[in-house]
């Protein structure tokens, strides 16, 4: 019984480290990428200009998460950003990192 539990505690651990994702490579398969570079405008902001922008703010986690999801309009400009395809769980991720550039 306890090898069985041995084993099925590194599955657990094994998958877990799987799930993982790293949020650059999460930013370029959901195409962010197409829209955000780290320091440079291209059709939204530099991700380093958002993270000045809301630095010491700390709600600022939860309203980009929204914003991510639901798509916002008039933050950084006329340009609006559609609403994307991700998870909330993608969508935090993505605002927690955005946030440390």
């Amino acid at each position: 019984m306890r090898v069985i539990w041995m084993g099925l505690s590194w599955l657990m651990l094994a998958s877990a480290s799987a799930m993982a994702v790293e949020p650059a490579k999460l930013a370029a398969q959901k195409a962010c990428m197409a829209c955000h570079a780290a320091k440079a405008k291209i059709v939204g902001p530099a991700y380093s200009d958002i993270a000045k922008r809301y630095k010491g703010d700390k709600g600022a986690a939860a309203r980009l998460t929204e914003r991510i999801r639901a798509g916002s309009k008039g933050n950084w400009g006329a340009m609006a950003m559609p609403p994307q395809a991700v998870t909330p769980e993608e969508a935090k991720l993505l605002a927690q990192w955005v946030l440390k550039q």
